[in-house]
């Protein structure tokens, strides 16, 4: 005769198991860490923005965050470590985004193209940011990083291939760099204007719905496209919906 043990079935356990969530939610200190963070960026760039980053000091930046002056010290090690924070964020970061967006774009012509309306597009829709970048755009700097560093490389490339009928790279980098500056620097200012000055501008043809086209048609033809070729390439559909997706302050630079 068997023996009960040979012969008793197993019976499935009715114990539940533990279920893993797909996502973790997280602690609430590394929230708080996280969004206090986010402050100190959002604060940092609307002050560096109009006084730029020597003009701003650490306990403007806490104050205008609304925290205490040594939890600053909690995230970045000094003001110049918190400027570059800023510059990954809202340069490096959006200059990632458009390597991306044209990495499967030959023509150099397009790529600046897209990368000059993508620039307008987000200054207009963020003057703080357009603030920045006018700033930084004309600072010594320009040339270290973010768009600044992209946009003579890719000039460099429409040079190198002949696309771009220019010999002297550095002087077309400022042709290029500097229009678009200025252009933004004119919607900044003009596109609220009223009185004289908005009649002025009405005559002059300023129009905020087309300005990105016509700024990277009037790049293209500085670079040496025809006038034809110019306009056909400034007007074509942006790629990816014409959007670019949007970053986190509280993200950048994390550690």
């Amino acid at each position: 005769m068997p023996s009960p043990s040979s012969s008793a079935k197993k019976r499935p356990s009715t114990k539940a198991k533990a279920t893993t969530p797909t996502a973790e939610r997280e602690p609430r200190g590394a929230r708080r860490k996280r969004e206090t963070r986010g402050r100190l960026l959002e604060a940092a760039l609307r002050l560096m923005a109009k006084k730029g980053m020597e003009g701003v000091v650490i306990n403007e930046i806490t104050e205008a965050a609304d925290v205490g002056f040594g939890s600053f010290y909690n995230h970045f090690e000094s003001k110049e470590a918190i400027y570059g924070a800023v510059v990954d964020w809202v340069f490096e970061d959006f200059a990632d985004a458009l390597d991306r967006l044209v990495s499967d774009i030959a023509d150099p012509a397009e790529v600046v193209s897209v990368s000059v309306r993508h620039t307008l597009l987000r200054a207009q829709r963020e003057p703080v940011w357009g603030q920045f970048l006018i700033r930084e755009g004309f600072s010594a700097r320009v040339l270290e990083r973010g768009l600044g560093q992209r946009l003579l490389r890719d000039i460099q490339r429409g040079i190198a291939s002949g696309r771009f009928k220019r010999e002297d790279s550095l002087m077309s980098f400022v042709s290029v760099g500097g229009t678009v500056l200025a252009s933004i620097s004119v919607w900044l200012q003009f596109h609220q204007a009223h009185g004289t000055r908005a009649s002025t501008i009405d005559q002059l043809g300023f129009n905020v719905d087309d300005l990105p086209q016509r700024v990277a048609k009037q790049l293209l033809l500085t670079l040496g496209l025809t006038r034809s070729e110019a306009e056909k390439i400034a007007c074509r559909p942006l790629p990816g919906d014409g959007k670019l997706p949007e970053t986190s302050p509280g993200a950048a630079a994390a550690g």
